[in-house]
């Protein structure tokens, strides 16, 4: 196990990139704490407000005196920030005389120096990337420069971004950052695993029941784990059959939806899993679902496309050939994941940030660059058209898997956020846990879980 791979998959969806890089036309300053934030308490203070106590609200330009003056200050994280220090020479022909400096810190750090910053009014970075999970809440803090002021930009992006990724970057209604990379969601599982099995493709994507039904067979016939934790399915099928505008957790009005039957759906599924021994009750993005992985213990995983590269590349590149991705079960079309670029409101190099942003989103080369280099998968559908969506992946079996993922991506719905997302996020995994744990009744799990996020949203109204 490389010694990396914990912060690794702190990261989640992106590699750690090294502790300072340089590079022609920009400097690249890495950040990072004294000690490593775990992933779960980072997400609490976002959550409950209390980033500001984290990291200080300091100007990204002023962090290091390496920073050339008059510089287009960008904040990123693993492997946003490669992908921006790809574009400089490109940028250095178009802009010779504004020079970019990278500001980089690991992913739970990045997003909460920017939550500290926004509260705080000061210090914020021209142009910063957003993690699709932040999106809402950041748009409330009237940090983000509103995109709806550049006409000629939203009427592009418009014409020419994933629909569904451009509504997320409307979480108040008004367009406040571009979409930059996707992840359109799939099932990956291991086909040796399978056939040992006697289980077929059909079988799995067929319907949610049939794919526990699956599950059984890969577990008495296999010794292997449908999936890693009863979690997964929860998170997957929460975020099926959700009909455009409303959200996963609110609807258009605002109202929480956790009393729907998709929720009741989604928790009887996961309680079911976890009677029948199914998951191997391993969190995502631990060491022991790597291994999992690696082994065939673990014989599927719900997740956005870019877990494609994460598995080919470090998580399992010696399981080449044993993998193959296909559509969600019952044909559900859903996201995970994201990532955004948005201009500070109180940004001096506003008219040079757009510039930026426009090239890293808008420019079919950077984006298939960016997908071709780093997994990012591109939210321009010009991008998406390439012969390299086309070509077989040997890791795949020789499978067409990206243009599978594109057709994927342009059926997922355009959903609602919410700027409590999160916390809801929080609460419903705290009742669900409740559910496998101590065999806590669904009605009653969900009617508790939505009481707390009314009282919650009640009283940041009030």
């Amino acid at each position: 196990m490389p010694a990396q791979l914990p912060i690794r998959l702190f990261c989640k969806r992106f590699q750690t990139s090294a502790s300072e890089q340089t590079c022609s036309g920009a400097h690249v300053e890495v950040q990072s704490p004294s000690s490593l934030l775990s992933r779960q308490s980072t997400r609490r203070g976002l959550i409950l407000g209390g980033a500001g106590s984290l990291l200080p609200a300091q100007s990204w330009a002023s962090r290091s005196s390496d920073a050339q003056p008059g510089a287009l200050t960008v904040a990123a994280y693993p492997a946003i920030d490669k992908i921006v220090r790809d574009a400089i020479p490109r940028w250095q022909t178009l802009n010779p005389t504004i020079p970019i400096h990278i500001v980089s810190r690991e992913f739970g750090d990045h997003h909460a120096a920017l939550t500290a910053a926004m509260a705080s009014r000061r210090g914020l970075p021209d142009v910063m990337a957003i993690e699709f999970g932040f999106m809402a809440r950041f748009a409330a803090s009237g940090a983000l420069l509103e995109l709806e002021q550049v006409p000629a930009l939203r009427q592009t992006a418009e014409a020419q971004l994933t629909p569904f990724a451009l509504a997320q970057a409307r979480p108040r209604g008004r367009l406040l950052a571009l979409p930059t990379d996707i992840g359109p969601g799939a099932l990956f599982y291991r086909k040796d695993v399978a056939e040992r099995s006697g289980v077929d493709e059909s079988e799995m994507t067929r319907s949610w029941d049939s794919f526990v039904a699956a599950g059984e067979r890969l577990r008495s016939r296999a010794d292997a784990y449908l999936i890693a934790h009863a979690r997964d399915l929860k998170d997957a099928v929460i975020r099926s059959q959700i009909a455009v505008g409303q959200g996963i957790y609110f609807d258009s009005k605002g109202a929480p939806q956790i009393r729907s039957e998709r929720f009741r759906r989604a928790f009887s599924l996961a309680r079911d899993v976890r009677r029948a021994g199914l998951d191997a009750r391993v969190p995502v993005w631990s060491n022991d679902w790597a291994e999992g992985l690696r082994r065939g213990r673990i014989a599927t995983q719900l997740m956005g496309a870019w877990f494609g590269g994460h598995l080919a590349n470090w998580l399992a590149p010696t399981t080449a050939g044993l993998w193959r991705t296909a559509g969600l079960p019952g044909g559900a079309a859903a996201s995970w994941g994201g990532t955004f670029y948005a201009v500070s409101a109180t940004s001096p190099n506003a008219q040079a940030a757009l510039s930026l942003i426009r090239l890293l989103v808008l420019e079919r080369d950077r984006q298939l660059h960016a997908f071709q280099r780093h997994d990012a998968f591109p939210a321009l559908m010009a991008a998406q058209d390439d012969p390299f969506f086309d070509e077989p992946l040997a890791f795949f079996g020789g499978q067409p898997a990206r243009r599978l993922w594109r057709d994927i991506a342009r059926r997922v719905p355009a959903l609602g956020l919410h700027r409590l997302d999160p916390l809801a996020d929080e609460i419903v995994n705290a009742e669900l846990d409740r559910v496998l744990l101590r065999g806590k009744d669904v009605d009653s799990a969900l009617d508790d879980a939505s009481s707390l996020l009314e009282r919650r949203a009640l009283r940041m109204r009030s």
